[in-house]
């Protein structure tokens, strides 16, 4: 027949440091948290900085974009600038002659390559002159009383527009 008995076991714990006075351990317990609140500081301080640099490469790369986005821009309004006087002479060409079928396809074709870049004409007759937009070369006596003061009632130069920047003001004729 088994019996089941149970011992017990008494064991004692033991210190490495038993020598070590209760002053000494008190000192050891301090250096210890005054390490590890240095190593705290140490590792936000590095966070801090890894923080700092990551934001600080955010923004380079969103400037870098915005310069080659505004380079891009500049280049294209400066070939736009370079059609206007083309598209005036085809304008020109169509007052002489209105019925010509090859400078009214010229025409078409430079509209369409203009509405593909960007470019558009801006409201001038009939609307309020507006000096953003308008420059007022001359100004008339209104055509009808109904005519609002500052209206334009003639255009002598088509102004267009690149986006929200005007490549070229219109020159037109106001009413007074």
């Amino acid at each position: 027949m088994e019996e089941n008995t149970k011992k017990e076991v008494e064991i004692e714990t033991v210190s490495i440091d038993n020598n070590a006075s209760p002053e000494q351990k008190t000192v050891d317990s301090e250096h210890s948290i005054k390490i590890i609140e240095e190593l705290n500081t140490k590792i936000a301080e590095t966070n801090d900085k890894y923080l700092r640099m990551a934001a600080e490469l955010e923004n380079t790369r969103r400037r870098a974009t915005l310069d080659i986005e505004s380079v891009s821009r500049n280049r294209a309004m400066s070939v736009a600038e370079k059609f206007l006087p083309v598209m005036d002479a085809v304008v020109a060409a169509l007052k002489h002659n209105p019925d010509d079928e090859g400078v009214k396809s010229l025409q078409k074709s430079i509209e369409n390559a203009f509405s593909q870049i960007g470019i558009v004409k801006i409201n001038t007759i009939g609307e309020i002159l507006n000096p953003q937009f308008h420059n007022a070369i001359q100004i008339v006596d209104k055509p009808t009383p109904e005519t609002a003061t500052n209206t334009i009632v003639e255009e002598m130069q088509t102004g267009y527009m690149f986006g929200d920047t005007v490549l070229r003001t219109a020159m037109v004729i106001v009413s007074k």
